[in-house]
C-alpha cells in the first residue's frame, strides 16, 4: 500500500483536480452540443507547445505553456466569433475544421523537430506518473481562479448554455469569448499533465454520467466528481497491478465504467 501511494499518490490527486474542473465544463459542452471543442482546443494548445518546442524551449517549461495558452485563446476567439453563424454553419463544423488544421500544422511542425514521434506521444498520452506536487498545486491554483470567475459570473455563463433567449444578456459574444478563453486555459494546463486523450475523456464521460443520472446542475456536479474520481482510482490501481501505461488504462476505465452505468440504467428503465 505504501509503495502504491508513493508512486500513485500525486497522479491520483492530479486526476481528482482535473475531474473537479472538467466535470463542470463538460456539462456546458454537452448541453451546447459542442462535444469535440475540448479535443479541438487541446490540439490547438498542443500546436502552440509544438511551436515553442521548435524554437528550442522544453515541453514542460513555462514558455511552452504560455505558447499553448496563447494558441488556445486564439482558438477560443474563433469559436466565440463563429457561434453567431450557427444558423448557417453548425459550430461543430467550425470546431472540426480547427481541429483538422491544428493537427495537420502540428504534424508539419513535428516533422521538422528532432524526436518528433516522442513529442507526439507525449502530447497524446501525457506523463501522469511523473507529475509532481508542485505541478499539481500550480494547476490547482489556476483552476481555482477560473472556478472563482465562473462562480462570480455564473448567471451569465448558465444563461449562455441553458437558456436559448439568454434572458436579454448583454454582449453575449464577450461572455462566449470569456467562456472559451477560460476553458482554453484549463485545457492547456490539463494537456501538459495528462495529454490530449485523457483530457477529452475526463471532460466528456463524467459529465455524460451526470446528465444521465441527475437533473439539477448541483447534483450533476456531485455525480460527475464522484464518478470521475472512482474511475481514475480504478485505472491507477489496475495500471499499478498489471504494469500497464497509466494514462491509457485510466481512459479505458472511464469507458468501461460508462458502459456499465449505461447498461444498469437501461435495465432499471425496463
Amino acid at each position: 500500500m505504501n509503495d502504491w501511494l508513493a508512486l500513485m499518490g500525486w497522479p491520483l490527486i492530479a486526476c481528482a483536480v482535473l475531474v473537479g474542473i472538467h466535470a463542470y465544463f463538460g456539462i456546458h459542452v454537452l448541453r451546447r452540443g459542442i462535444i469535440f471543442v475540448d479535443l479541438s482546443l487541446a490540439q490547438v494548445a498542443a500546436l502552440g507547445t509544438t511551436v515553442a518546442f521548435l524554437f528550442g524551449f522544453p515541453l514542460d517549461g513555462e514558455i511552452a505553456y504560455l505558447f499553448g495558452v496563447g494558441f488556445a485563446l486564439l482558438g477560443g476567439g474563433v469559436f466565440a466569433a463563429t457561434r453567431t453563424l450557427e444558423h448557417r454553419i453548425p459550430q461543430e463544423a467550425v470546431i472540426g475544421i480547427v481541429y483538422a488544421v491544428a493537427t495537420a500544422a502540428a504534424v508539419v511542425a513535428v516533422d521538422r523537430a528532432p524526436e518528433g514521434a516522442e513529442h507526439i506521444k507525449y502530447l497524446l498520452v501525457g506523463s501522469v506518473l511523473t507529475v509532481t506536487g508542485g505541478n499539481v498545486l500550480k494547476t490547482a491554483g489556476v483552476y481555482a481562479v477560473i472556478a472563482l470567475i465562473h462562480w462570480v459570473f455564473r448567471r451569465q455563463f448558465l444563461a449562455l448554455t441553458f437558456e436559448r433567449d439568454r434572458h436579454g444578456l448583454k454582449h453575449p459574444r464577450w461572455w462566449d469569448f470569456l467562456f472559451y478563453a477560460t476553458f482554453g486555459v484549463v485545457v492547456t494546463s490539463s494537456v501538459k499533465i495528462v495529454g490530449v486523450l485523457m483530457v477529452f475523456i475526463i471532460l466528456v464521460v463524467p459529465a455524460s454520467v451526470a446528465m444521465l443520472t441527475a437533473e439539477r446542475i448541483g447534483k450533476r456536479l456531485v455525480v460527475g466528481w464522484i464518478f470521475g474520481f472512482l474511475a481514475a482510482l480504478a485505472g491507477l490501481i489496475i495500471s499499478y497491478q498489471a504494469d500497464t501505461p497509466a494514462g491509457a488504462t485510466v481512459v479505458c476505465c472511464f469507458g468501461v465504467f460508462l458502459a456499465i452505468i449505461g447498461v444498469i440504467r437501461s435495465l432499471m428503465r425496463k
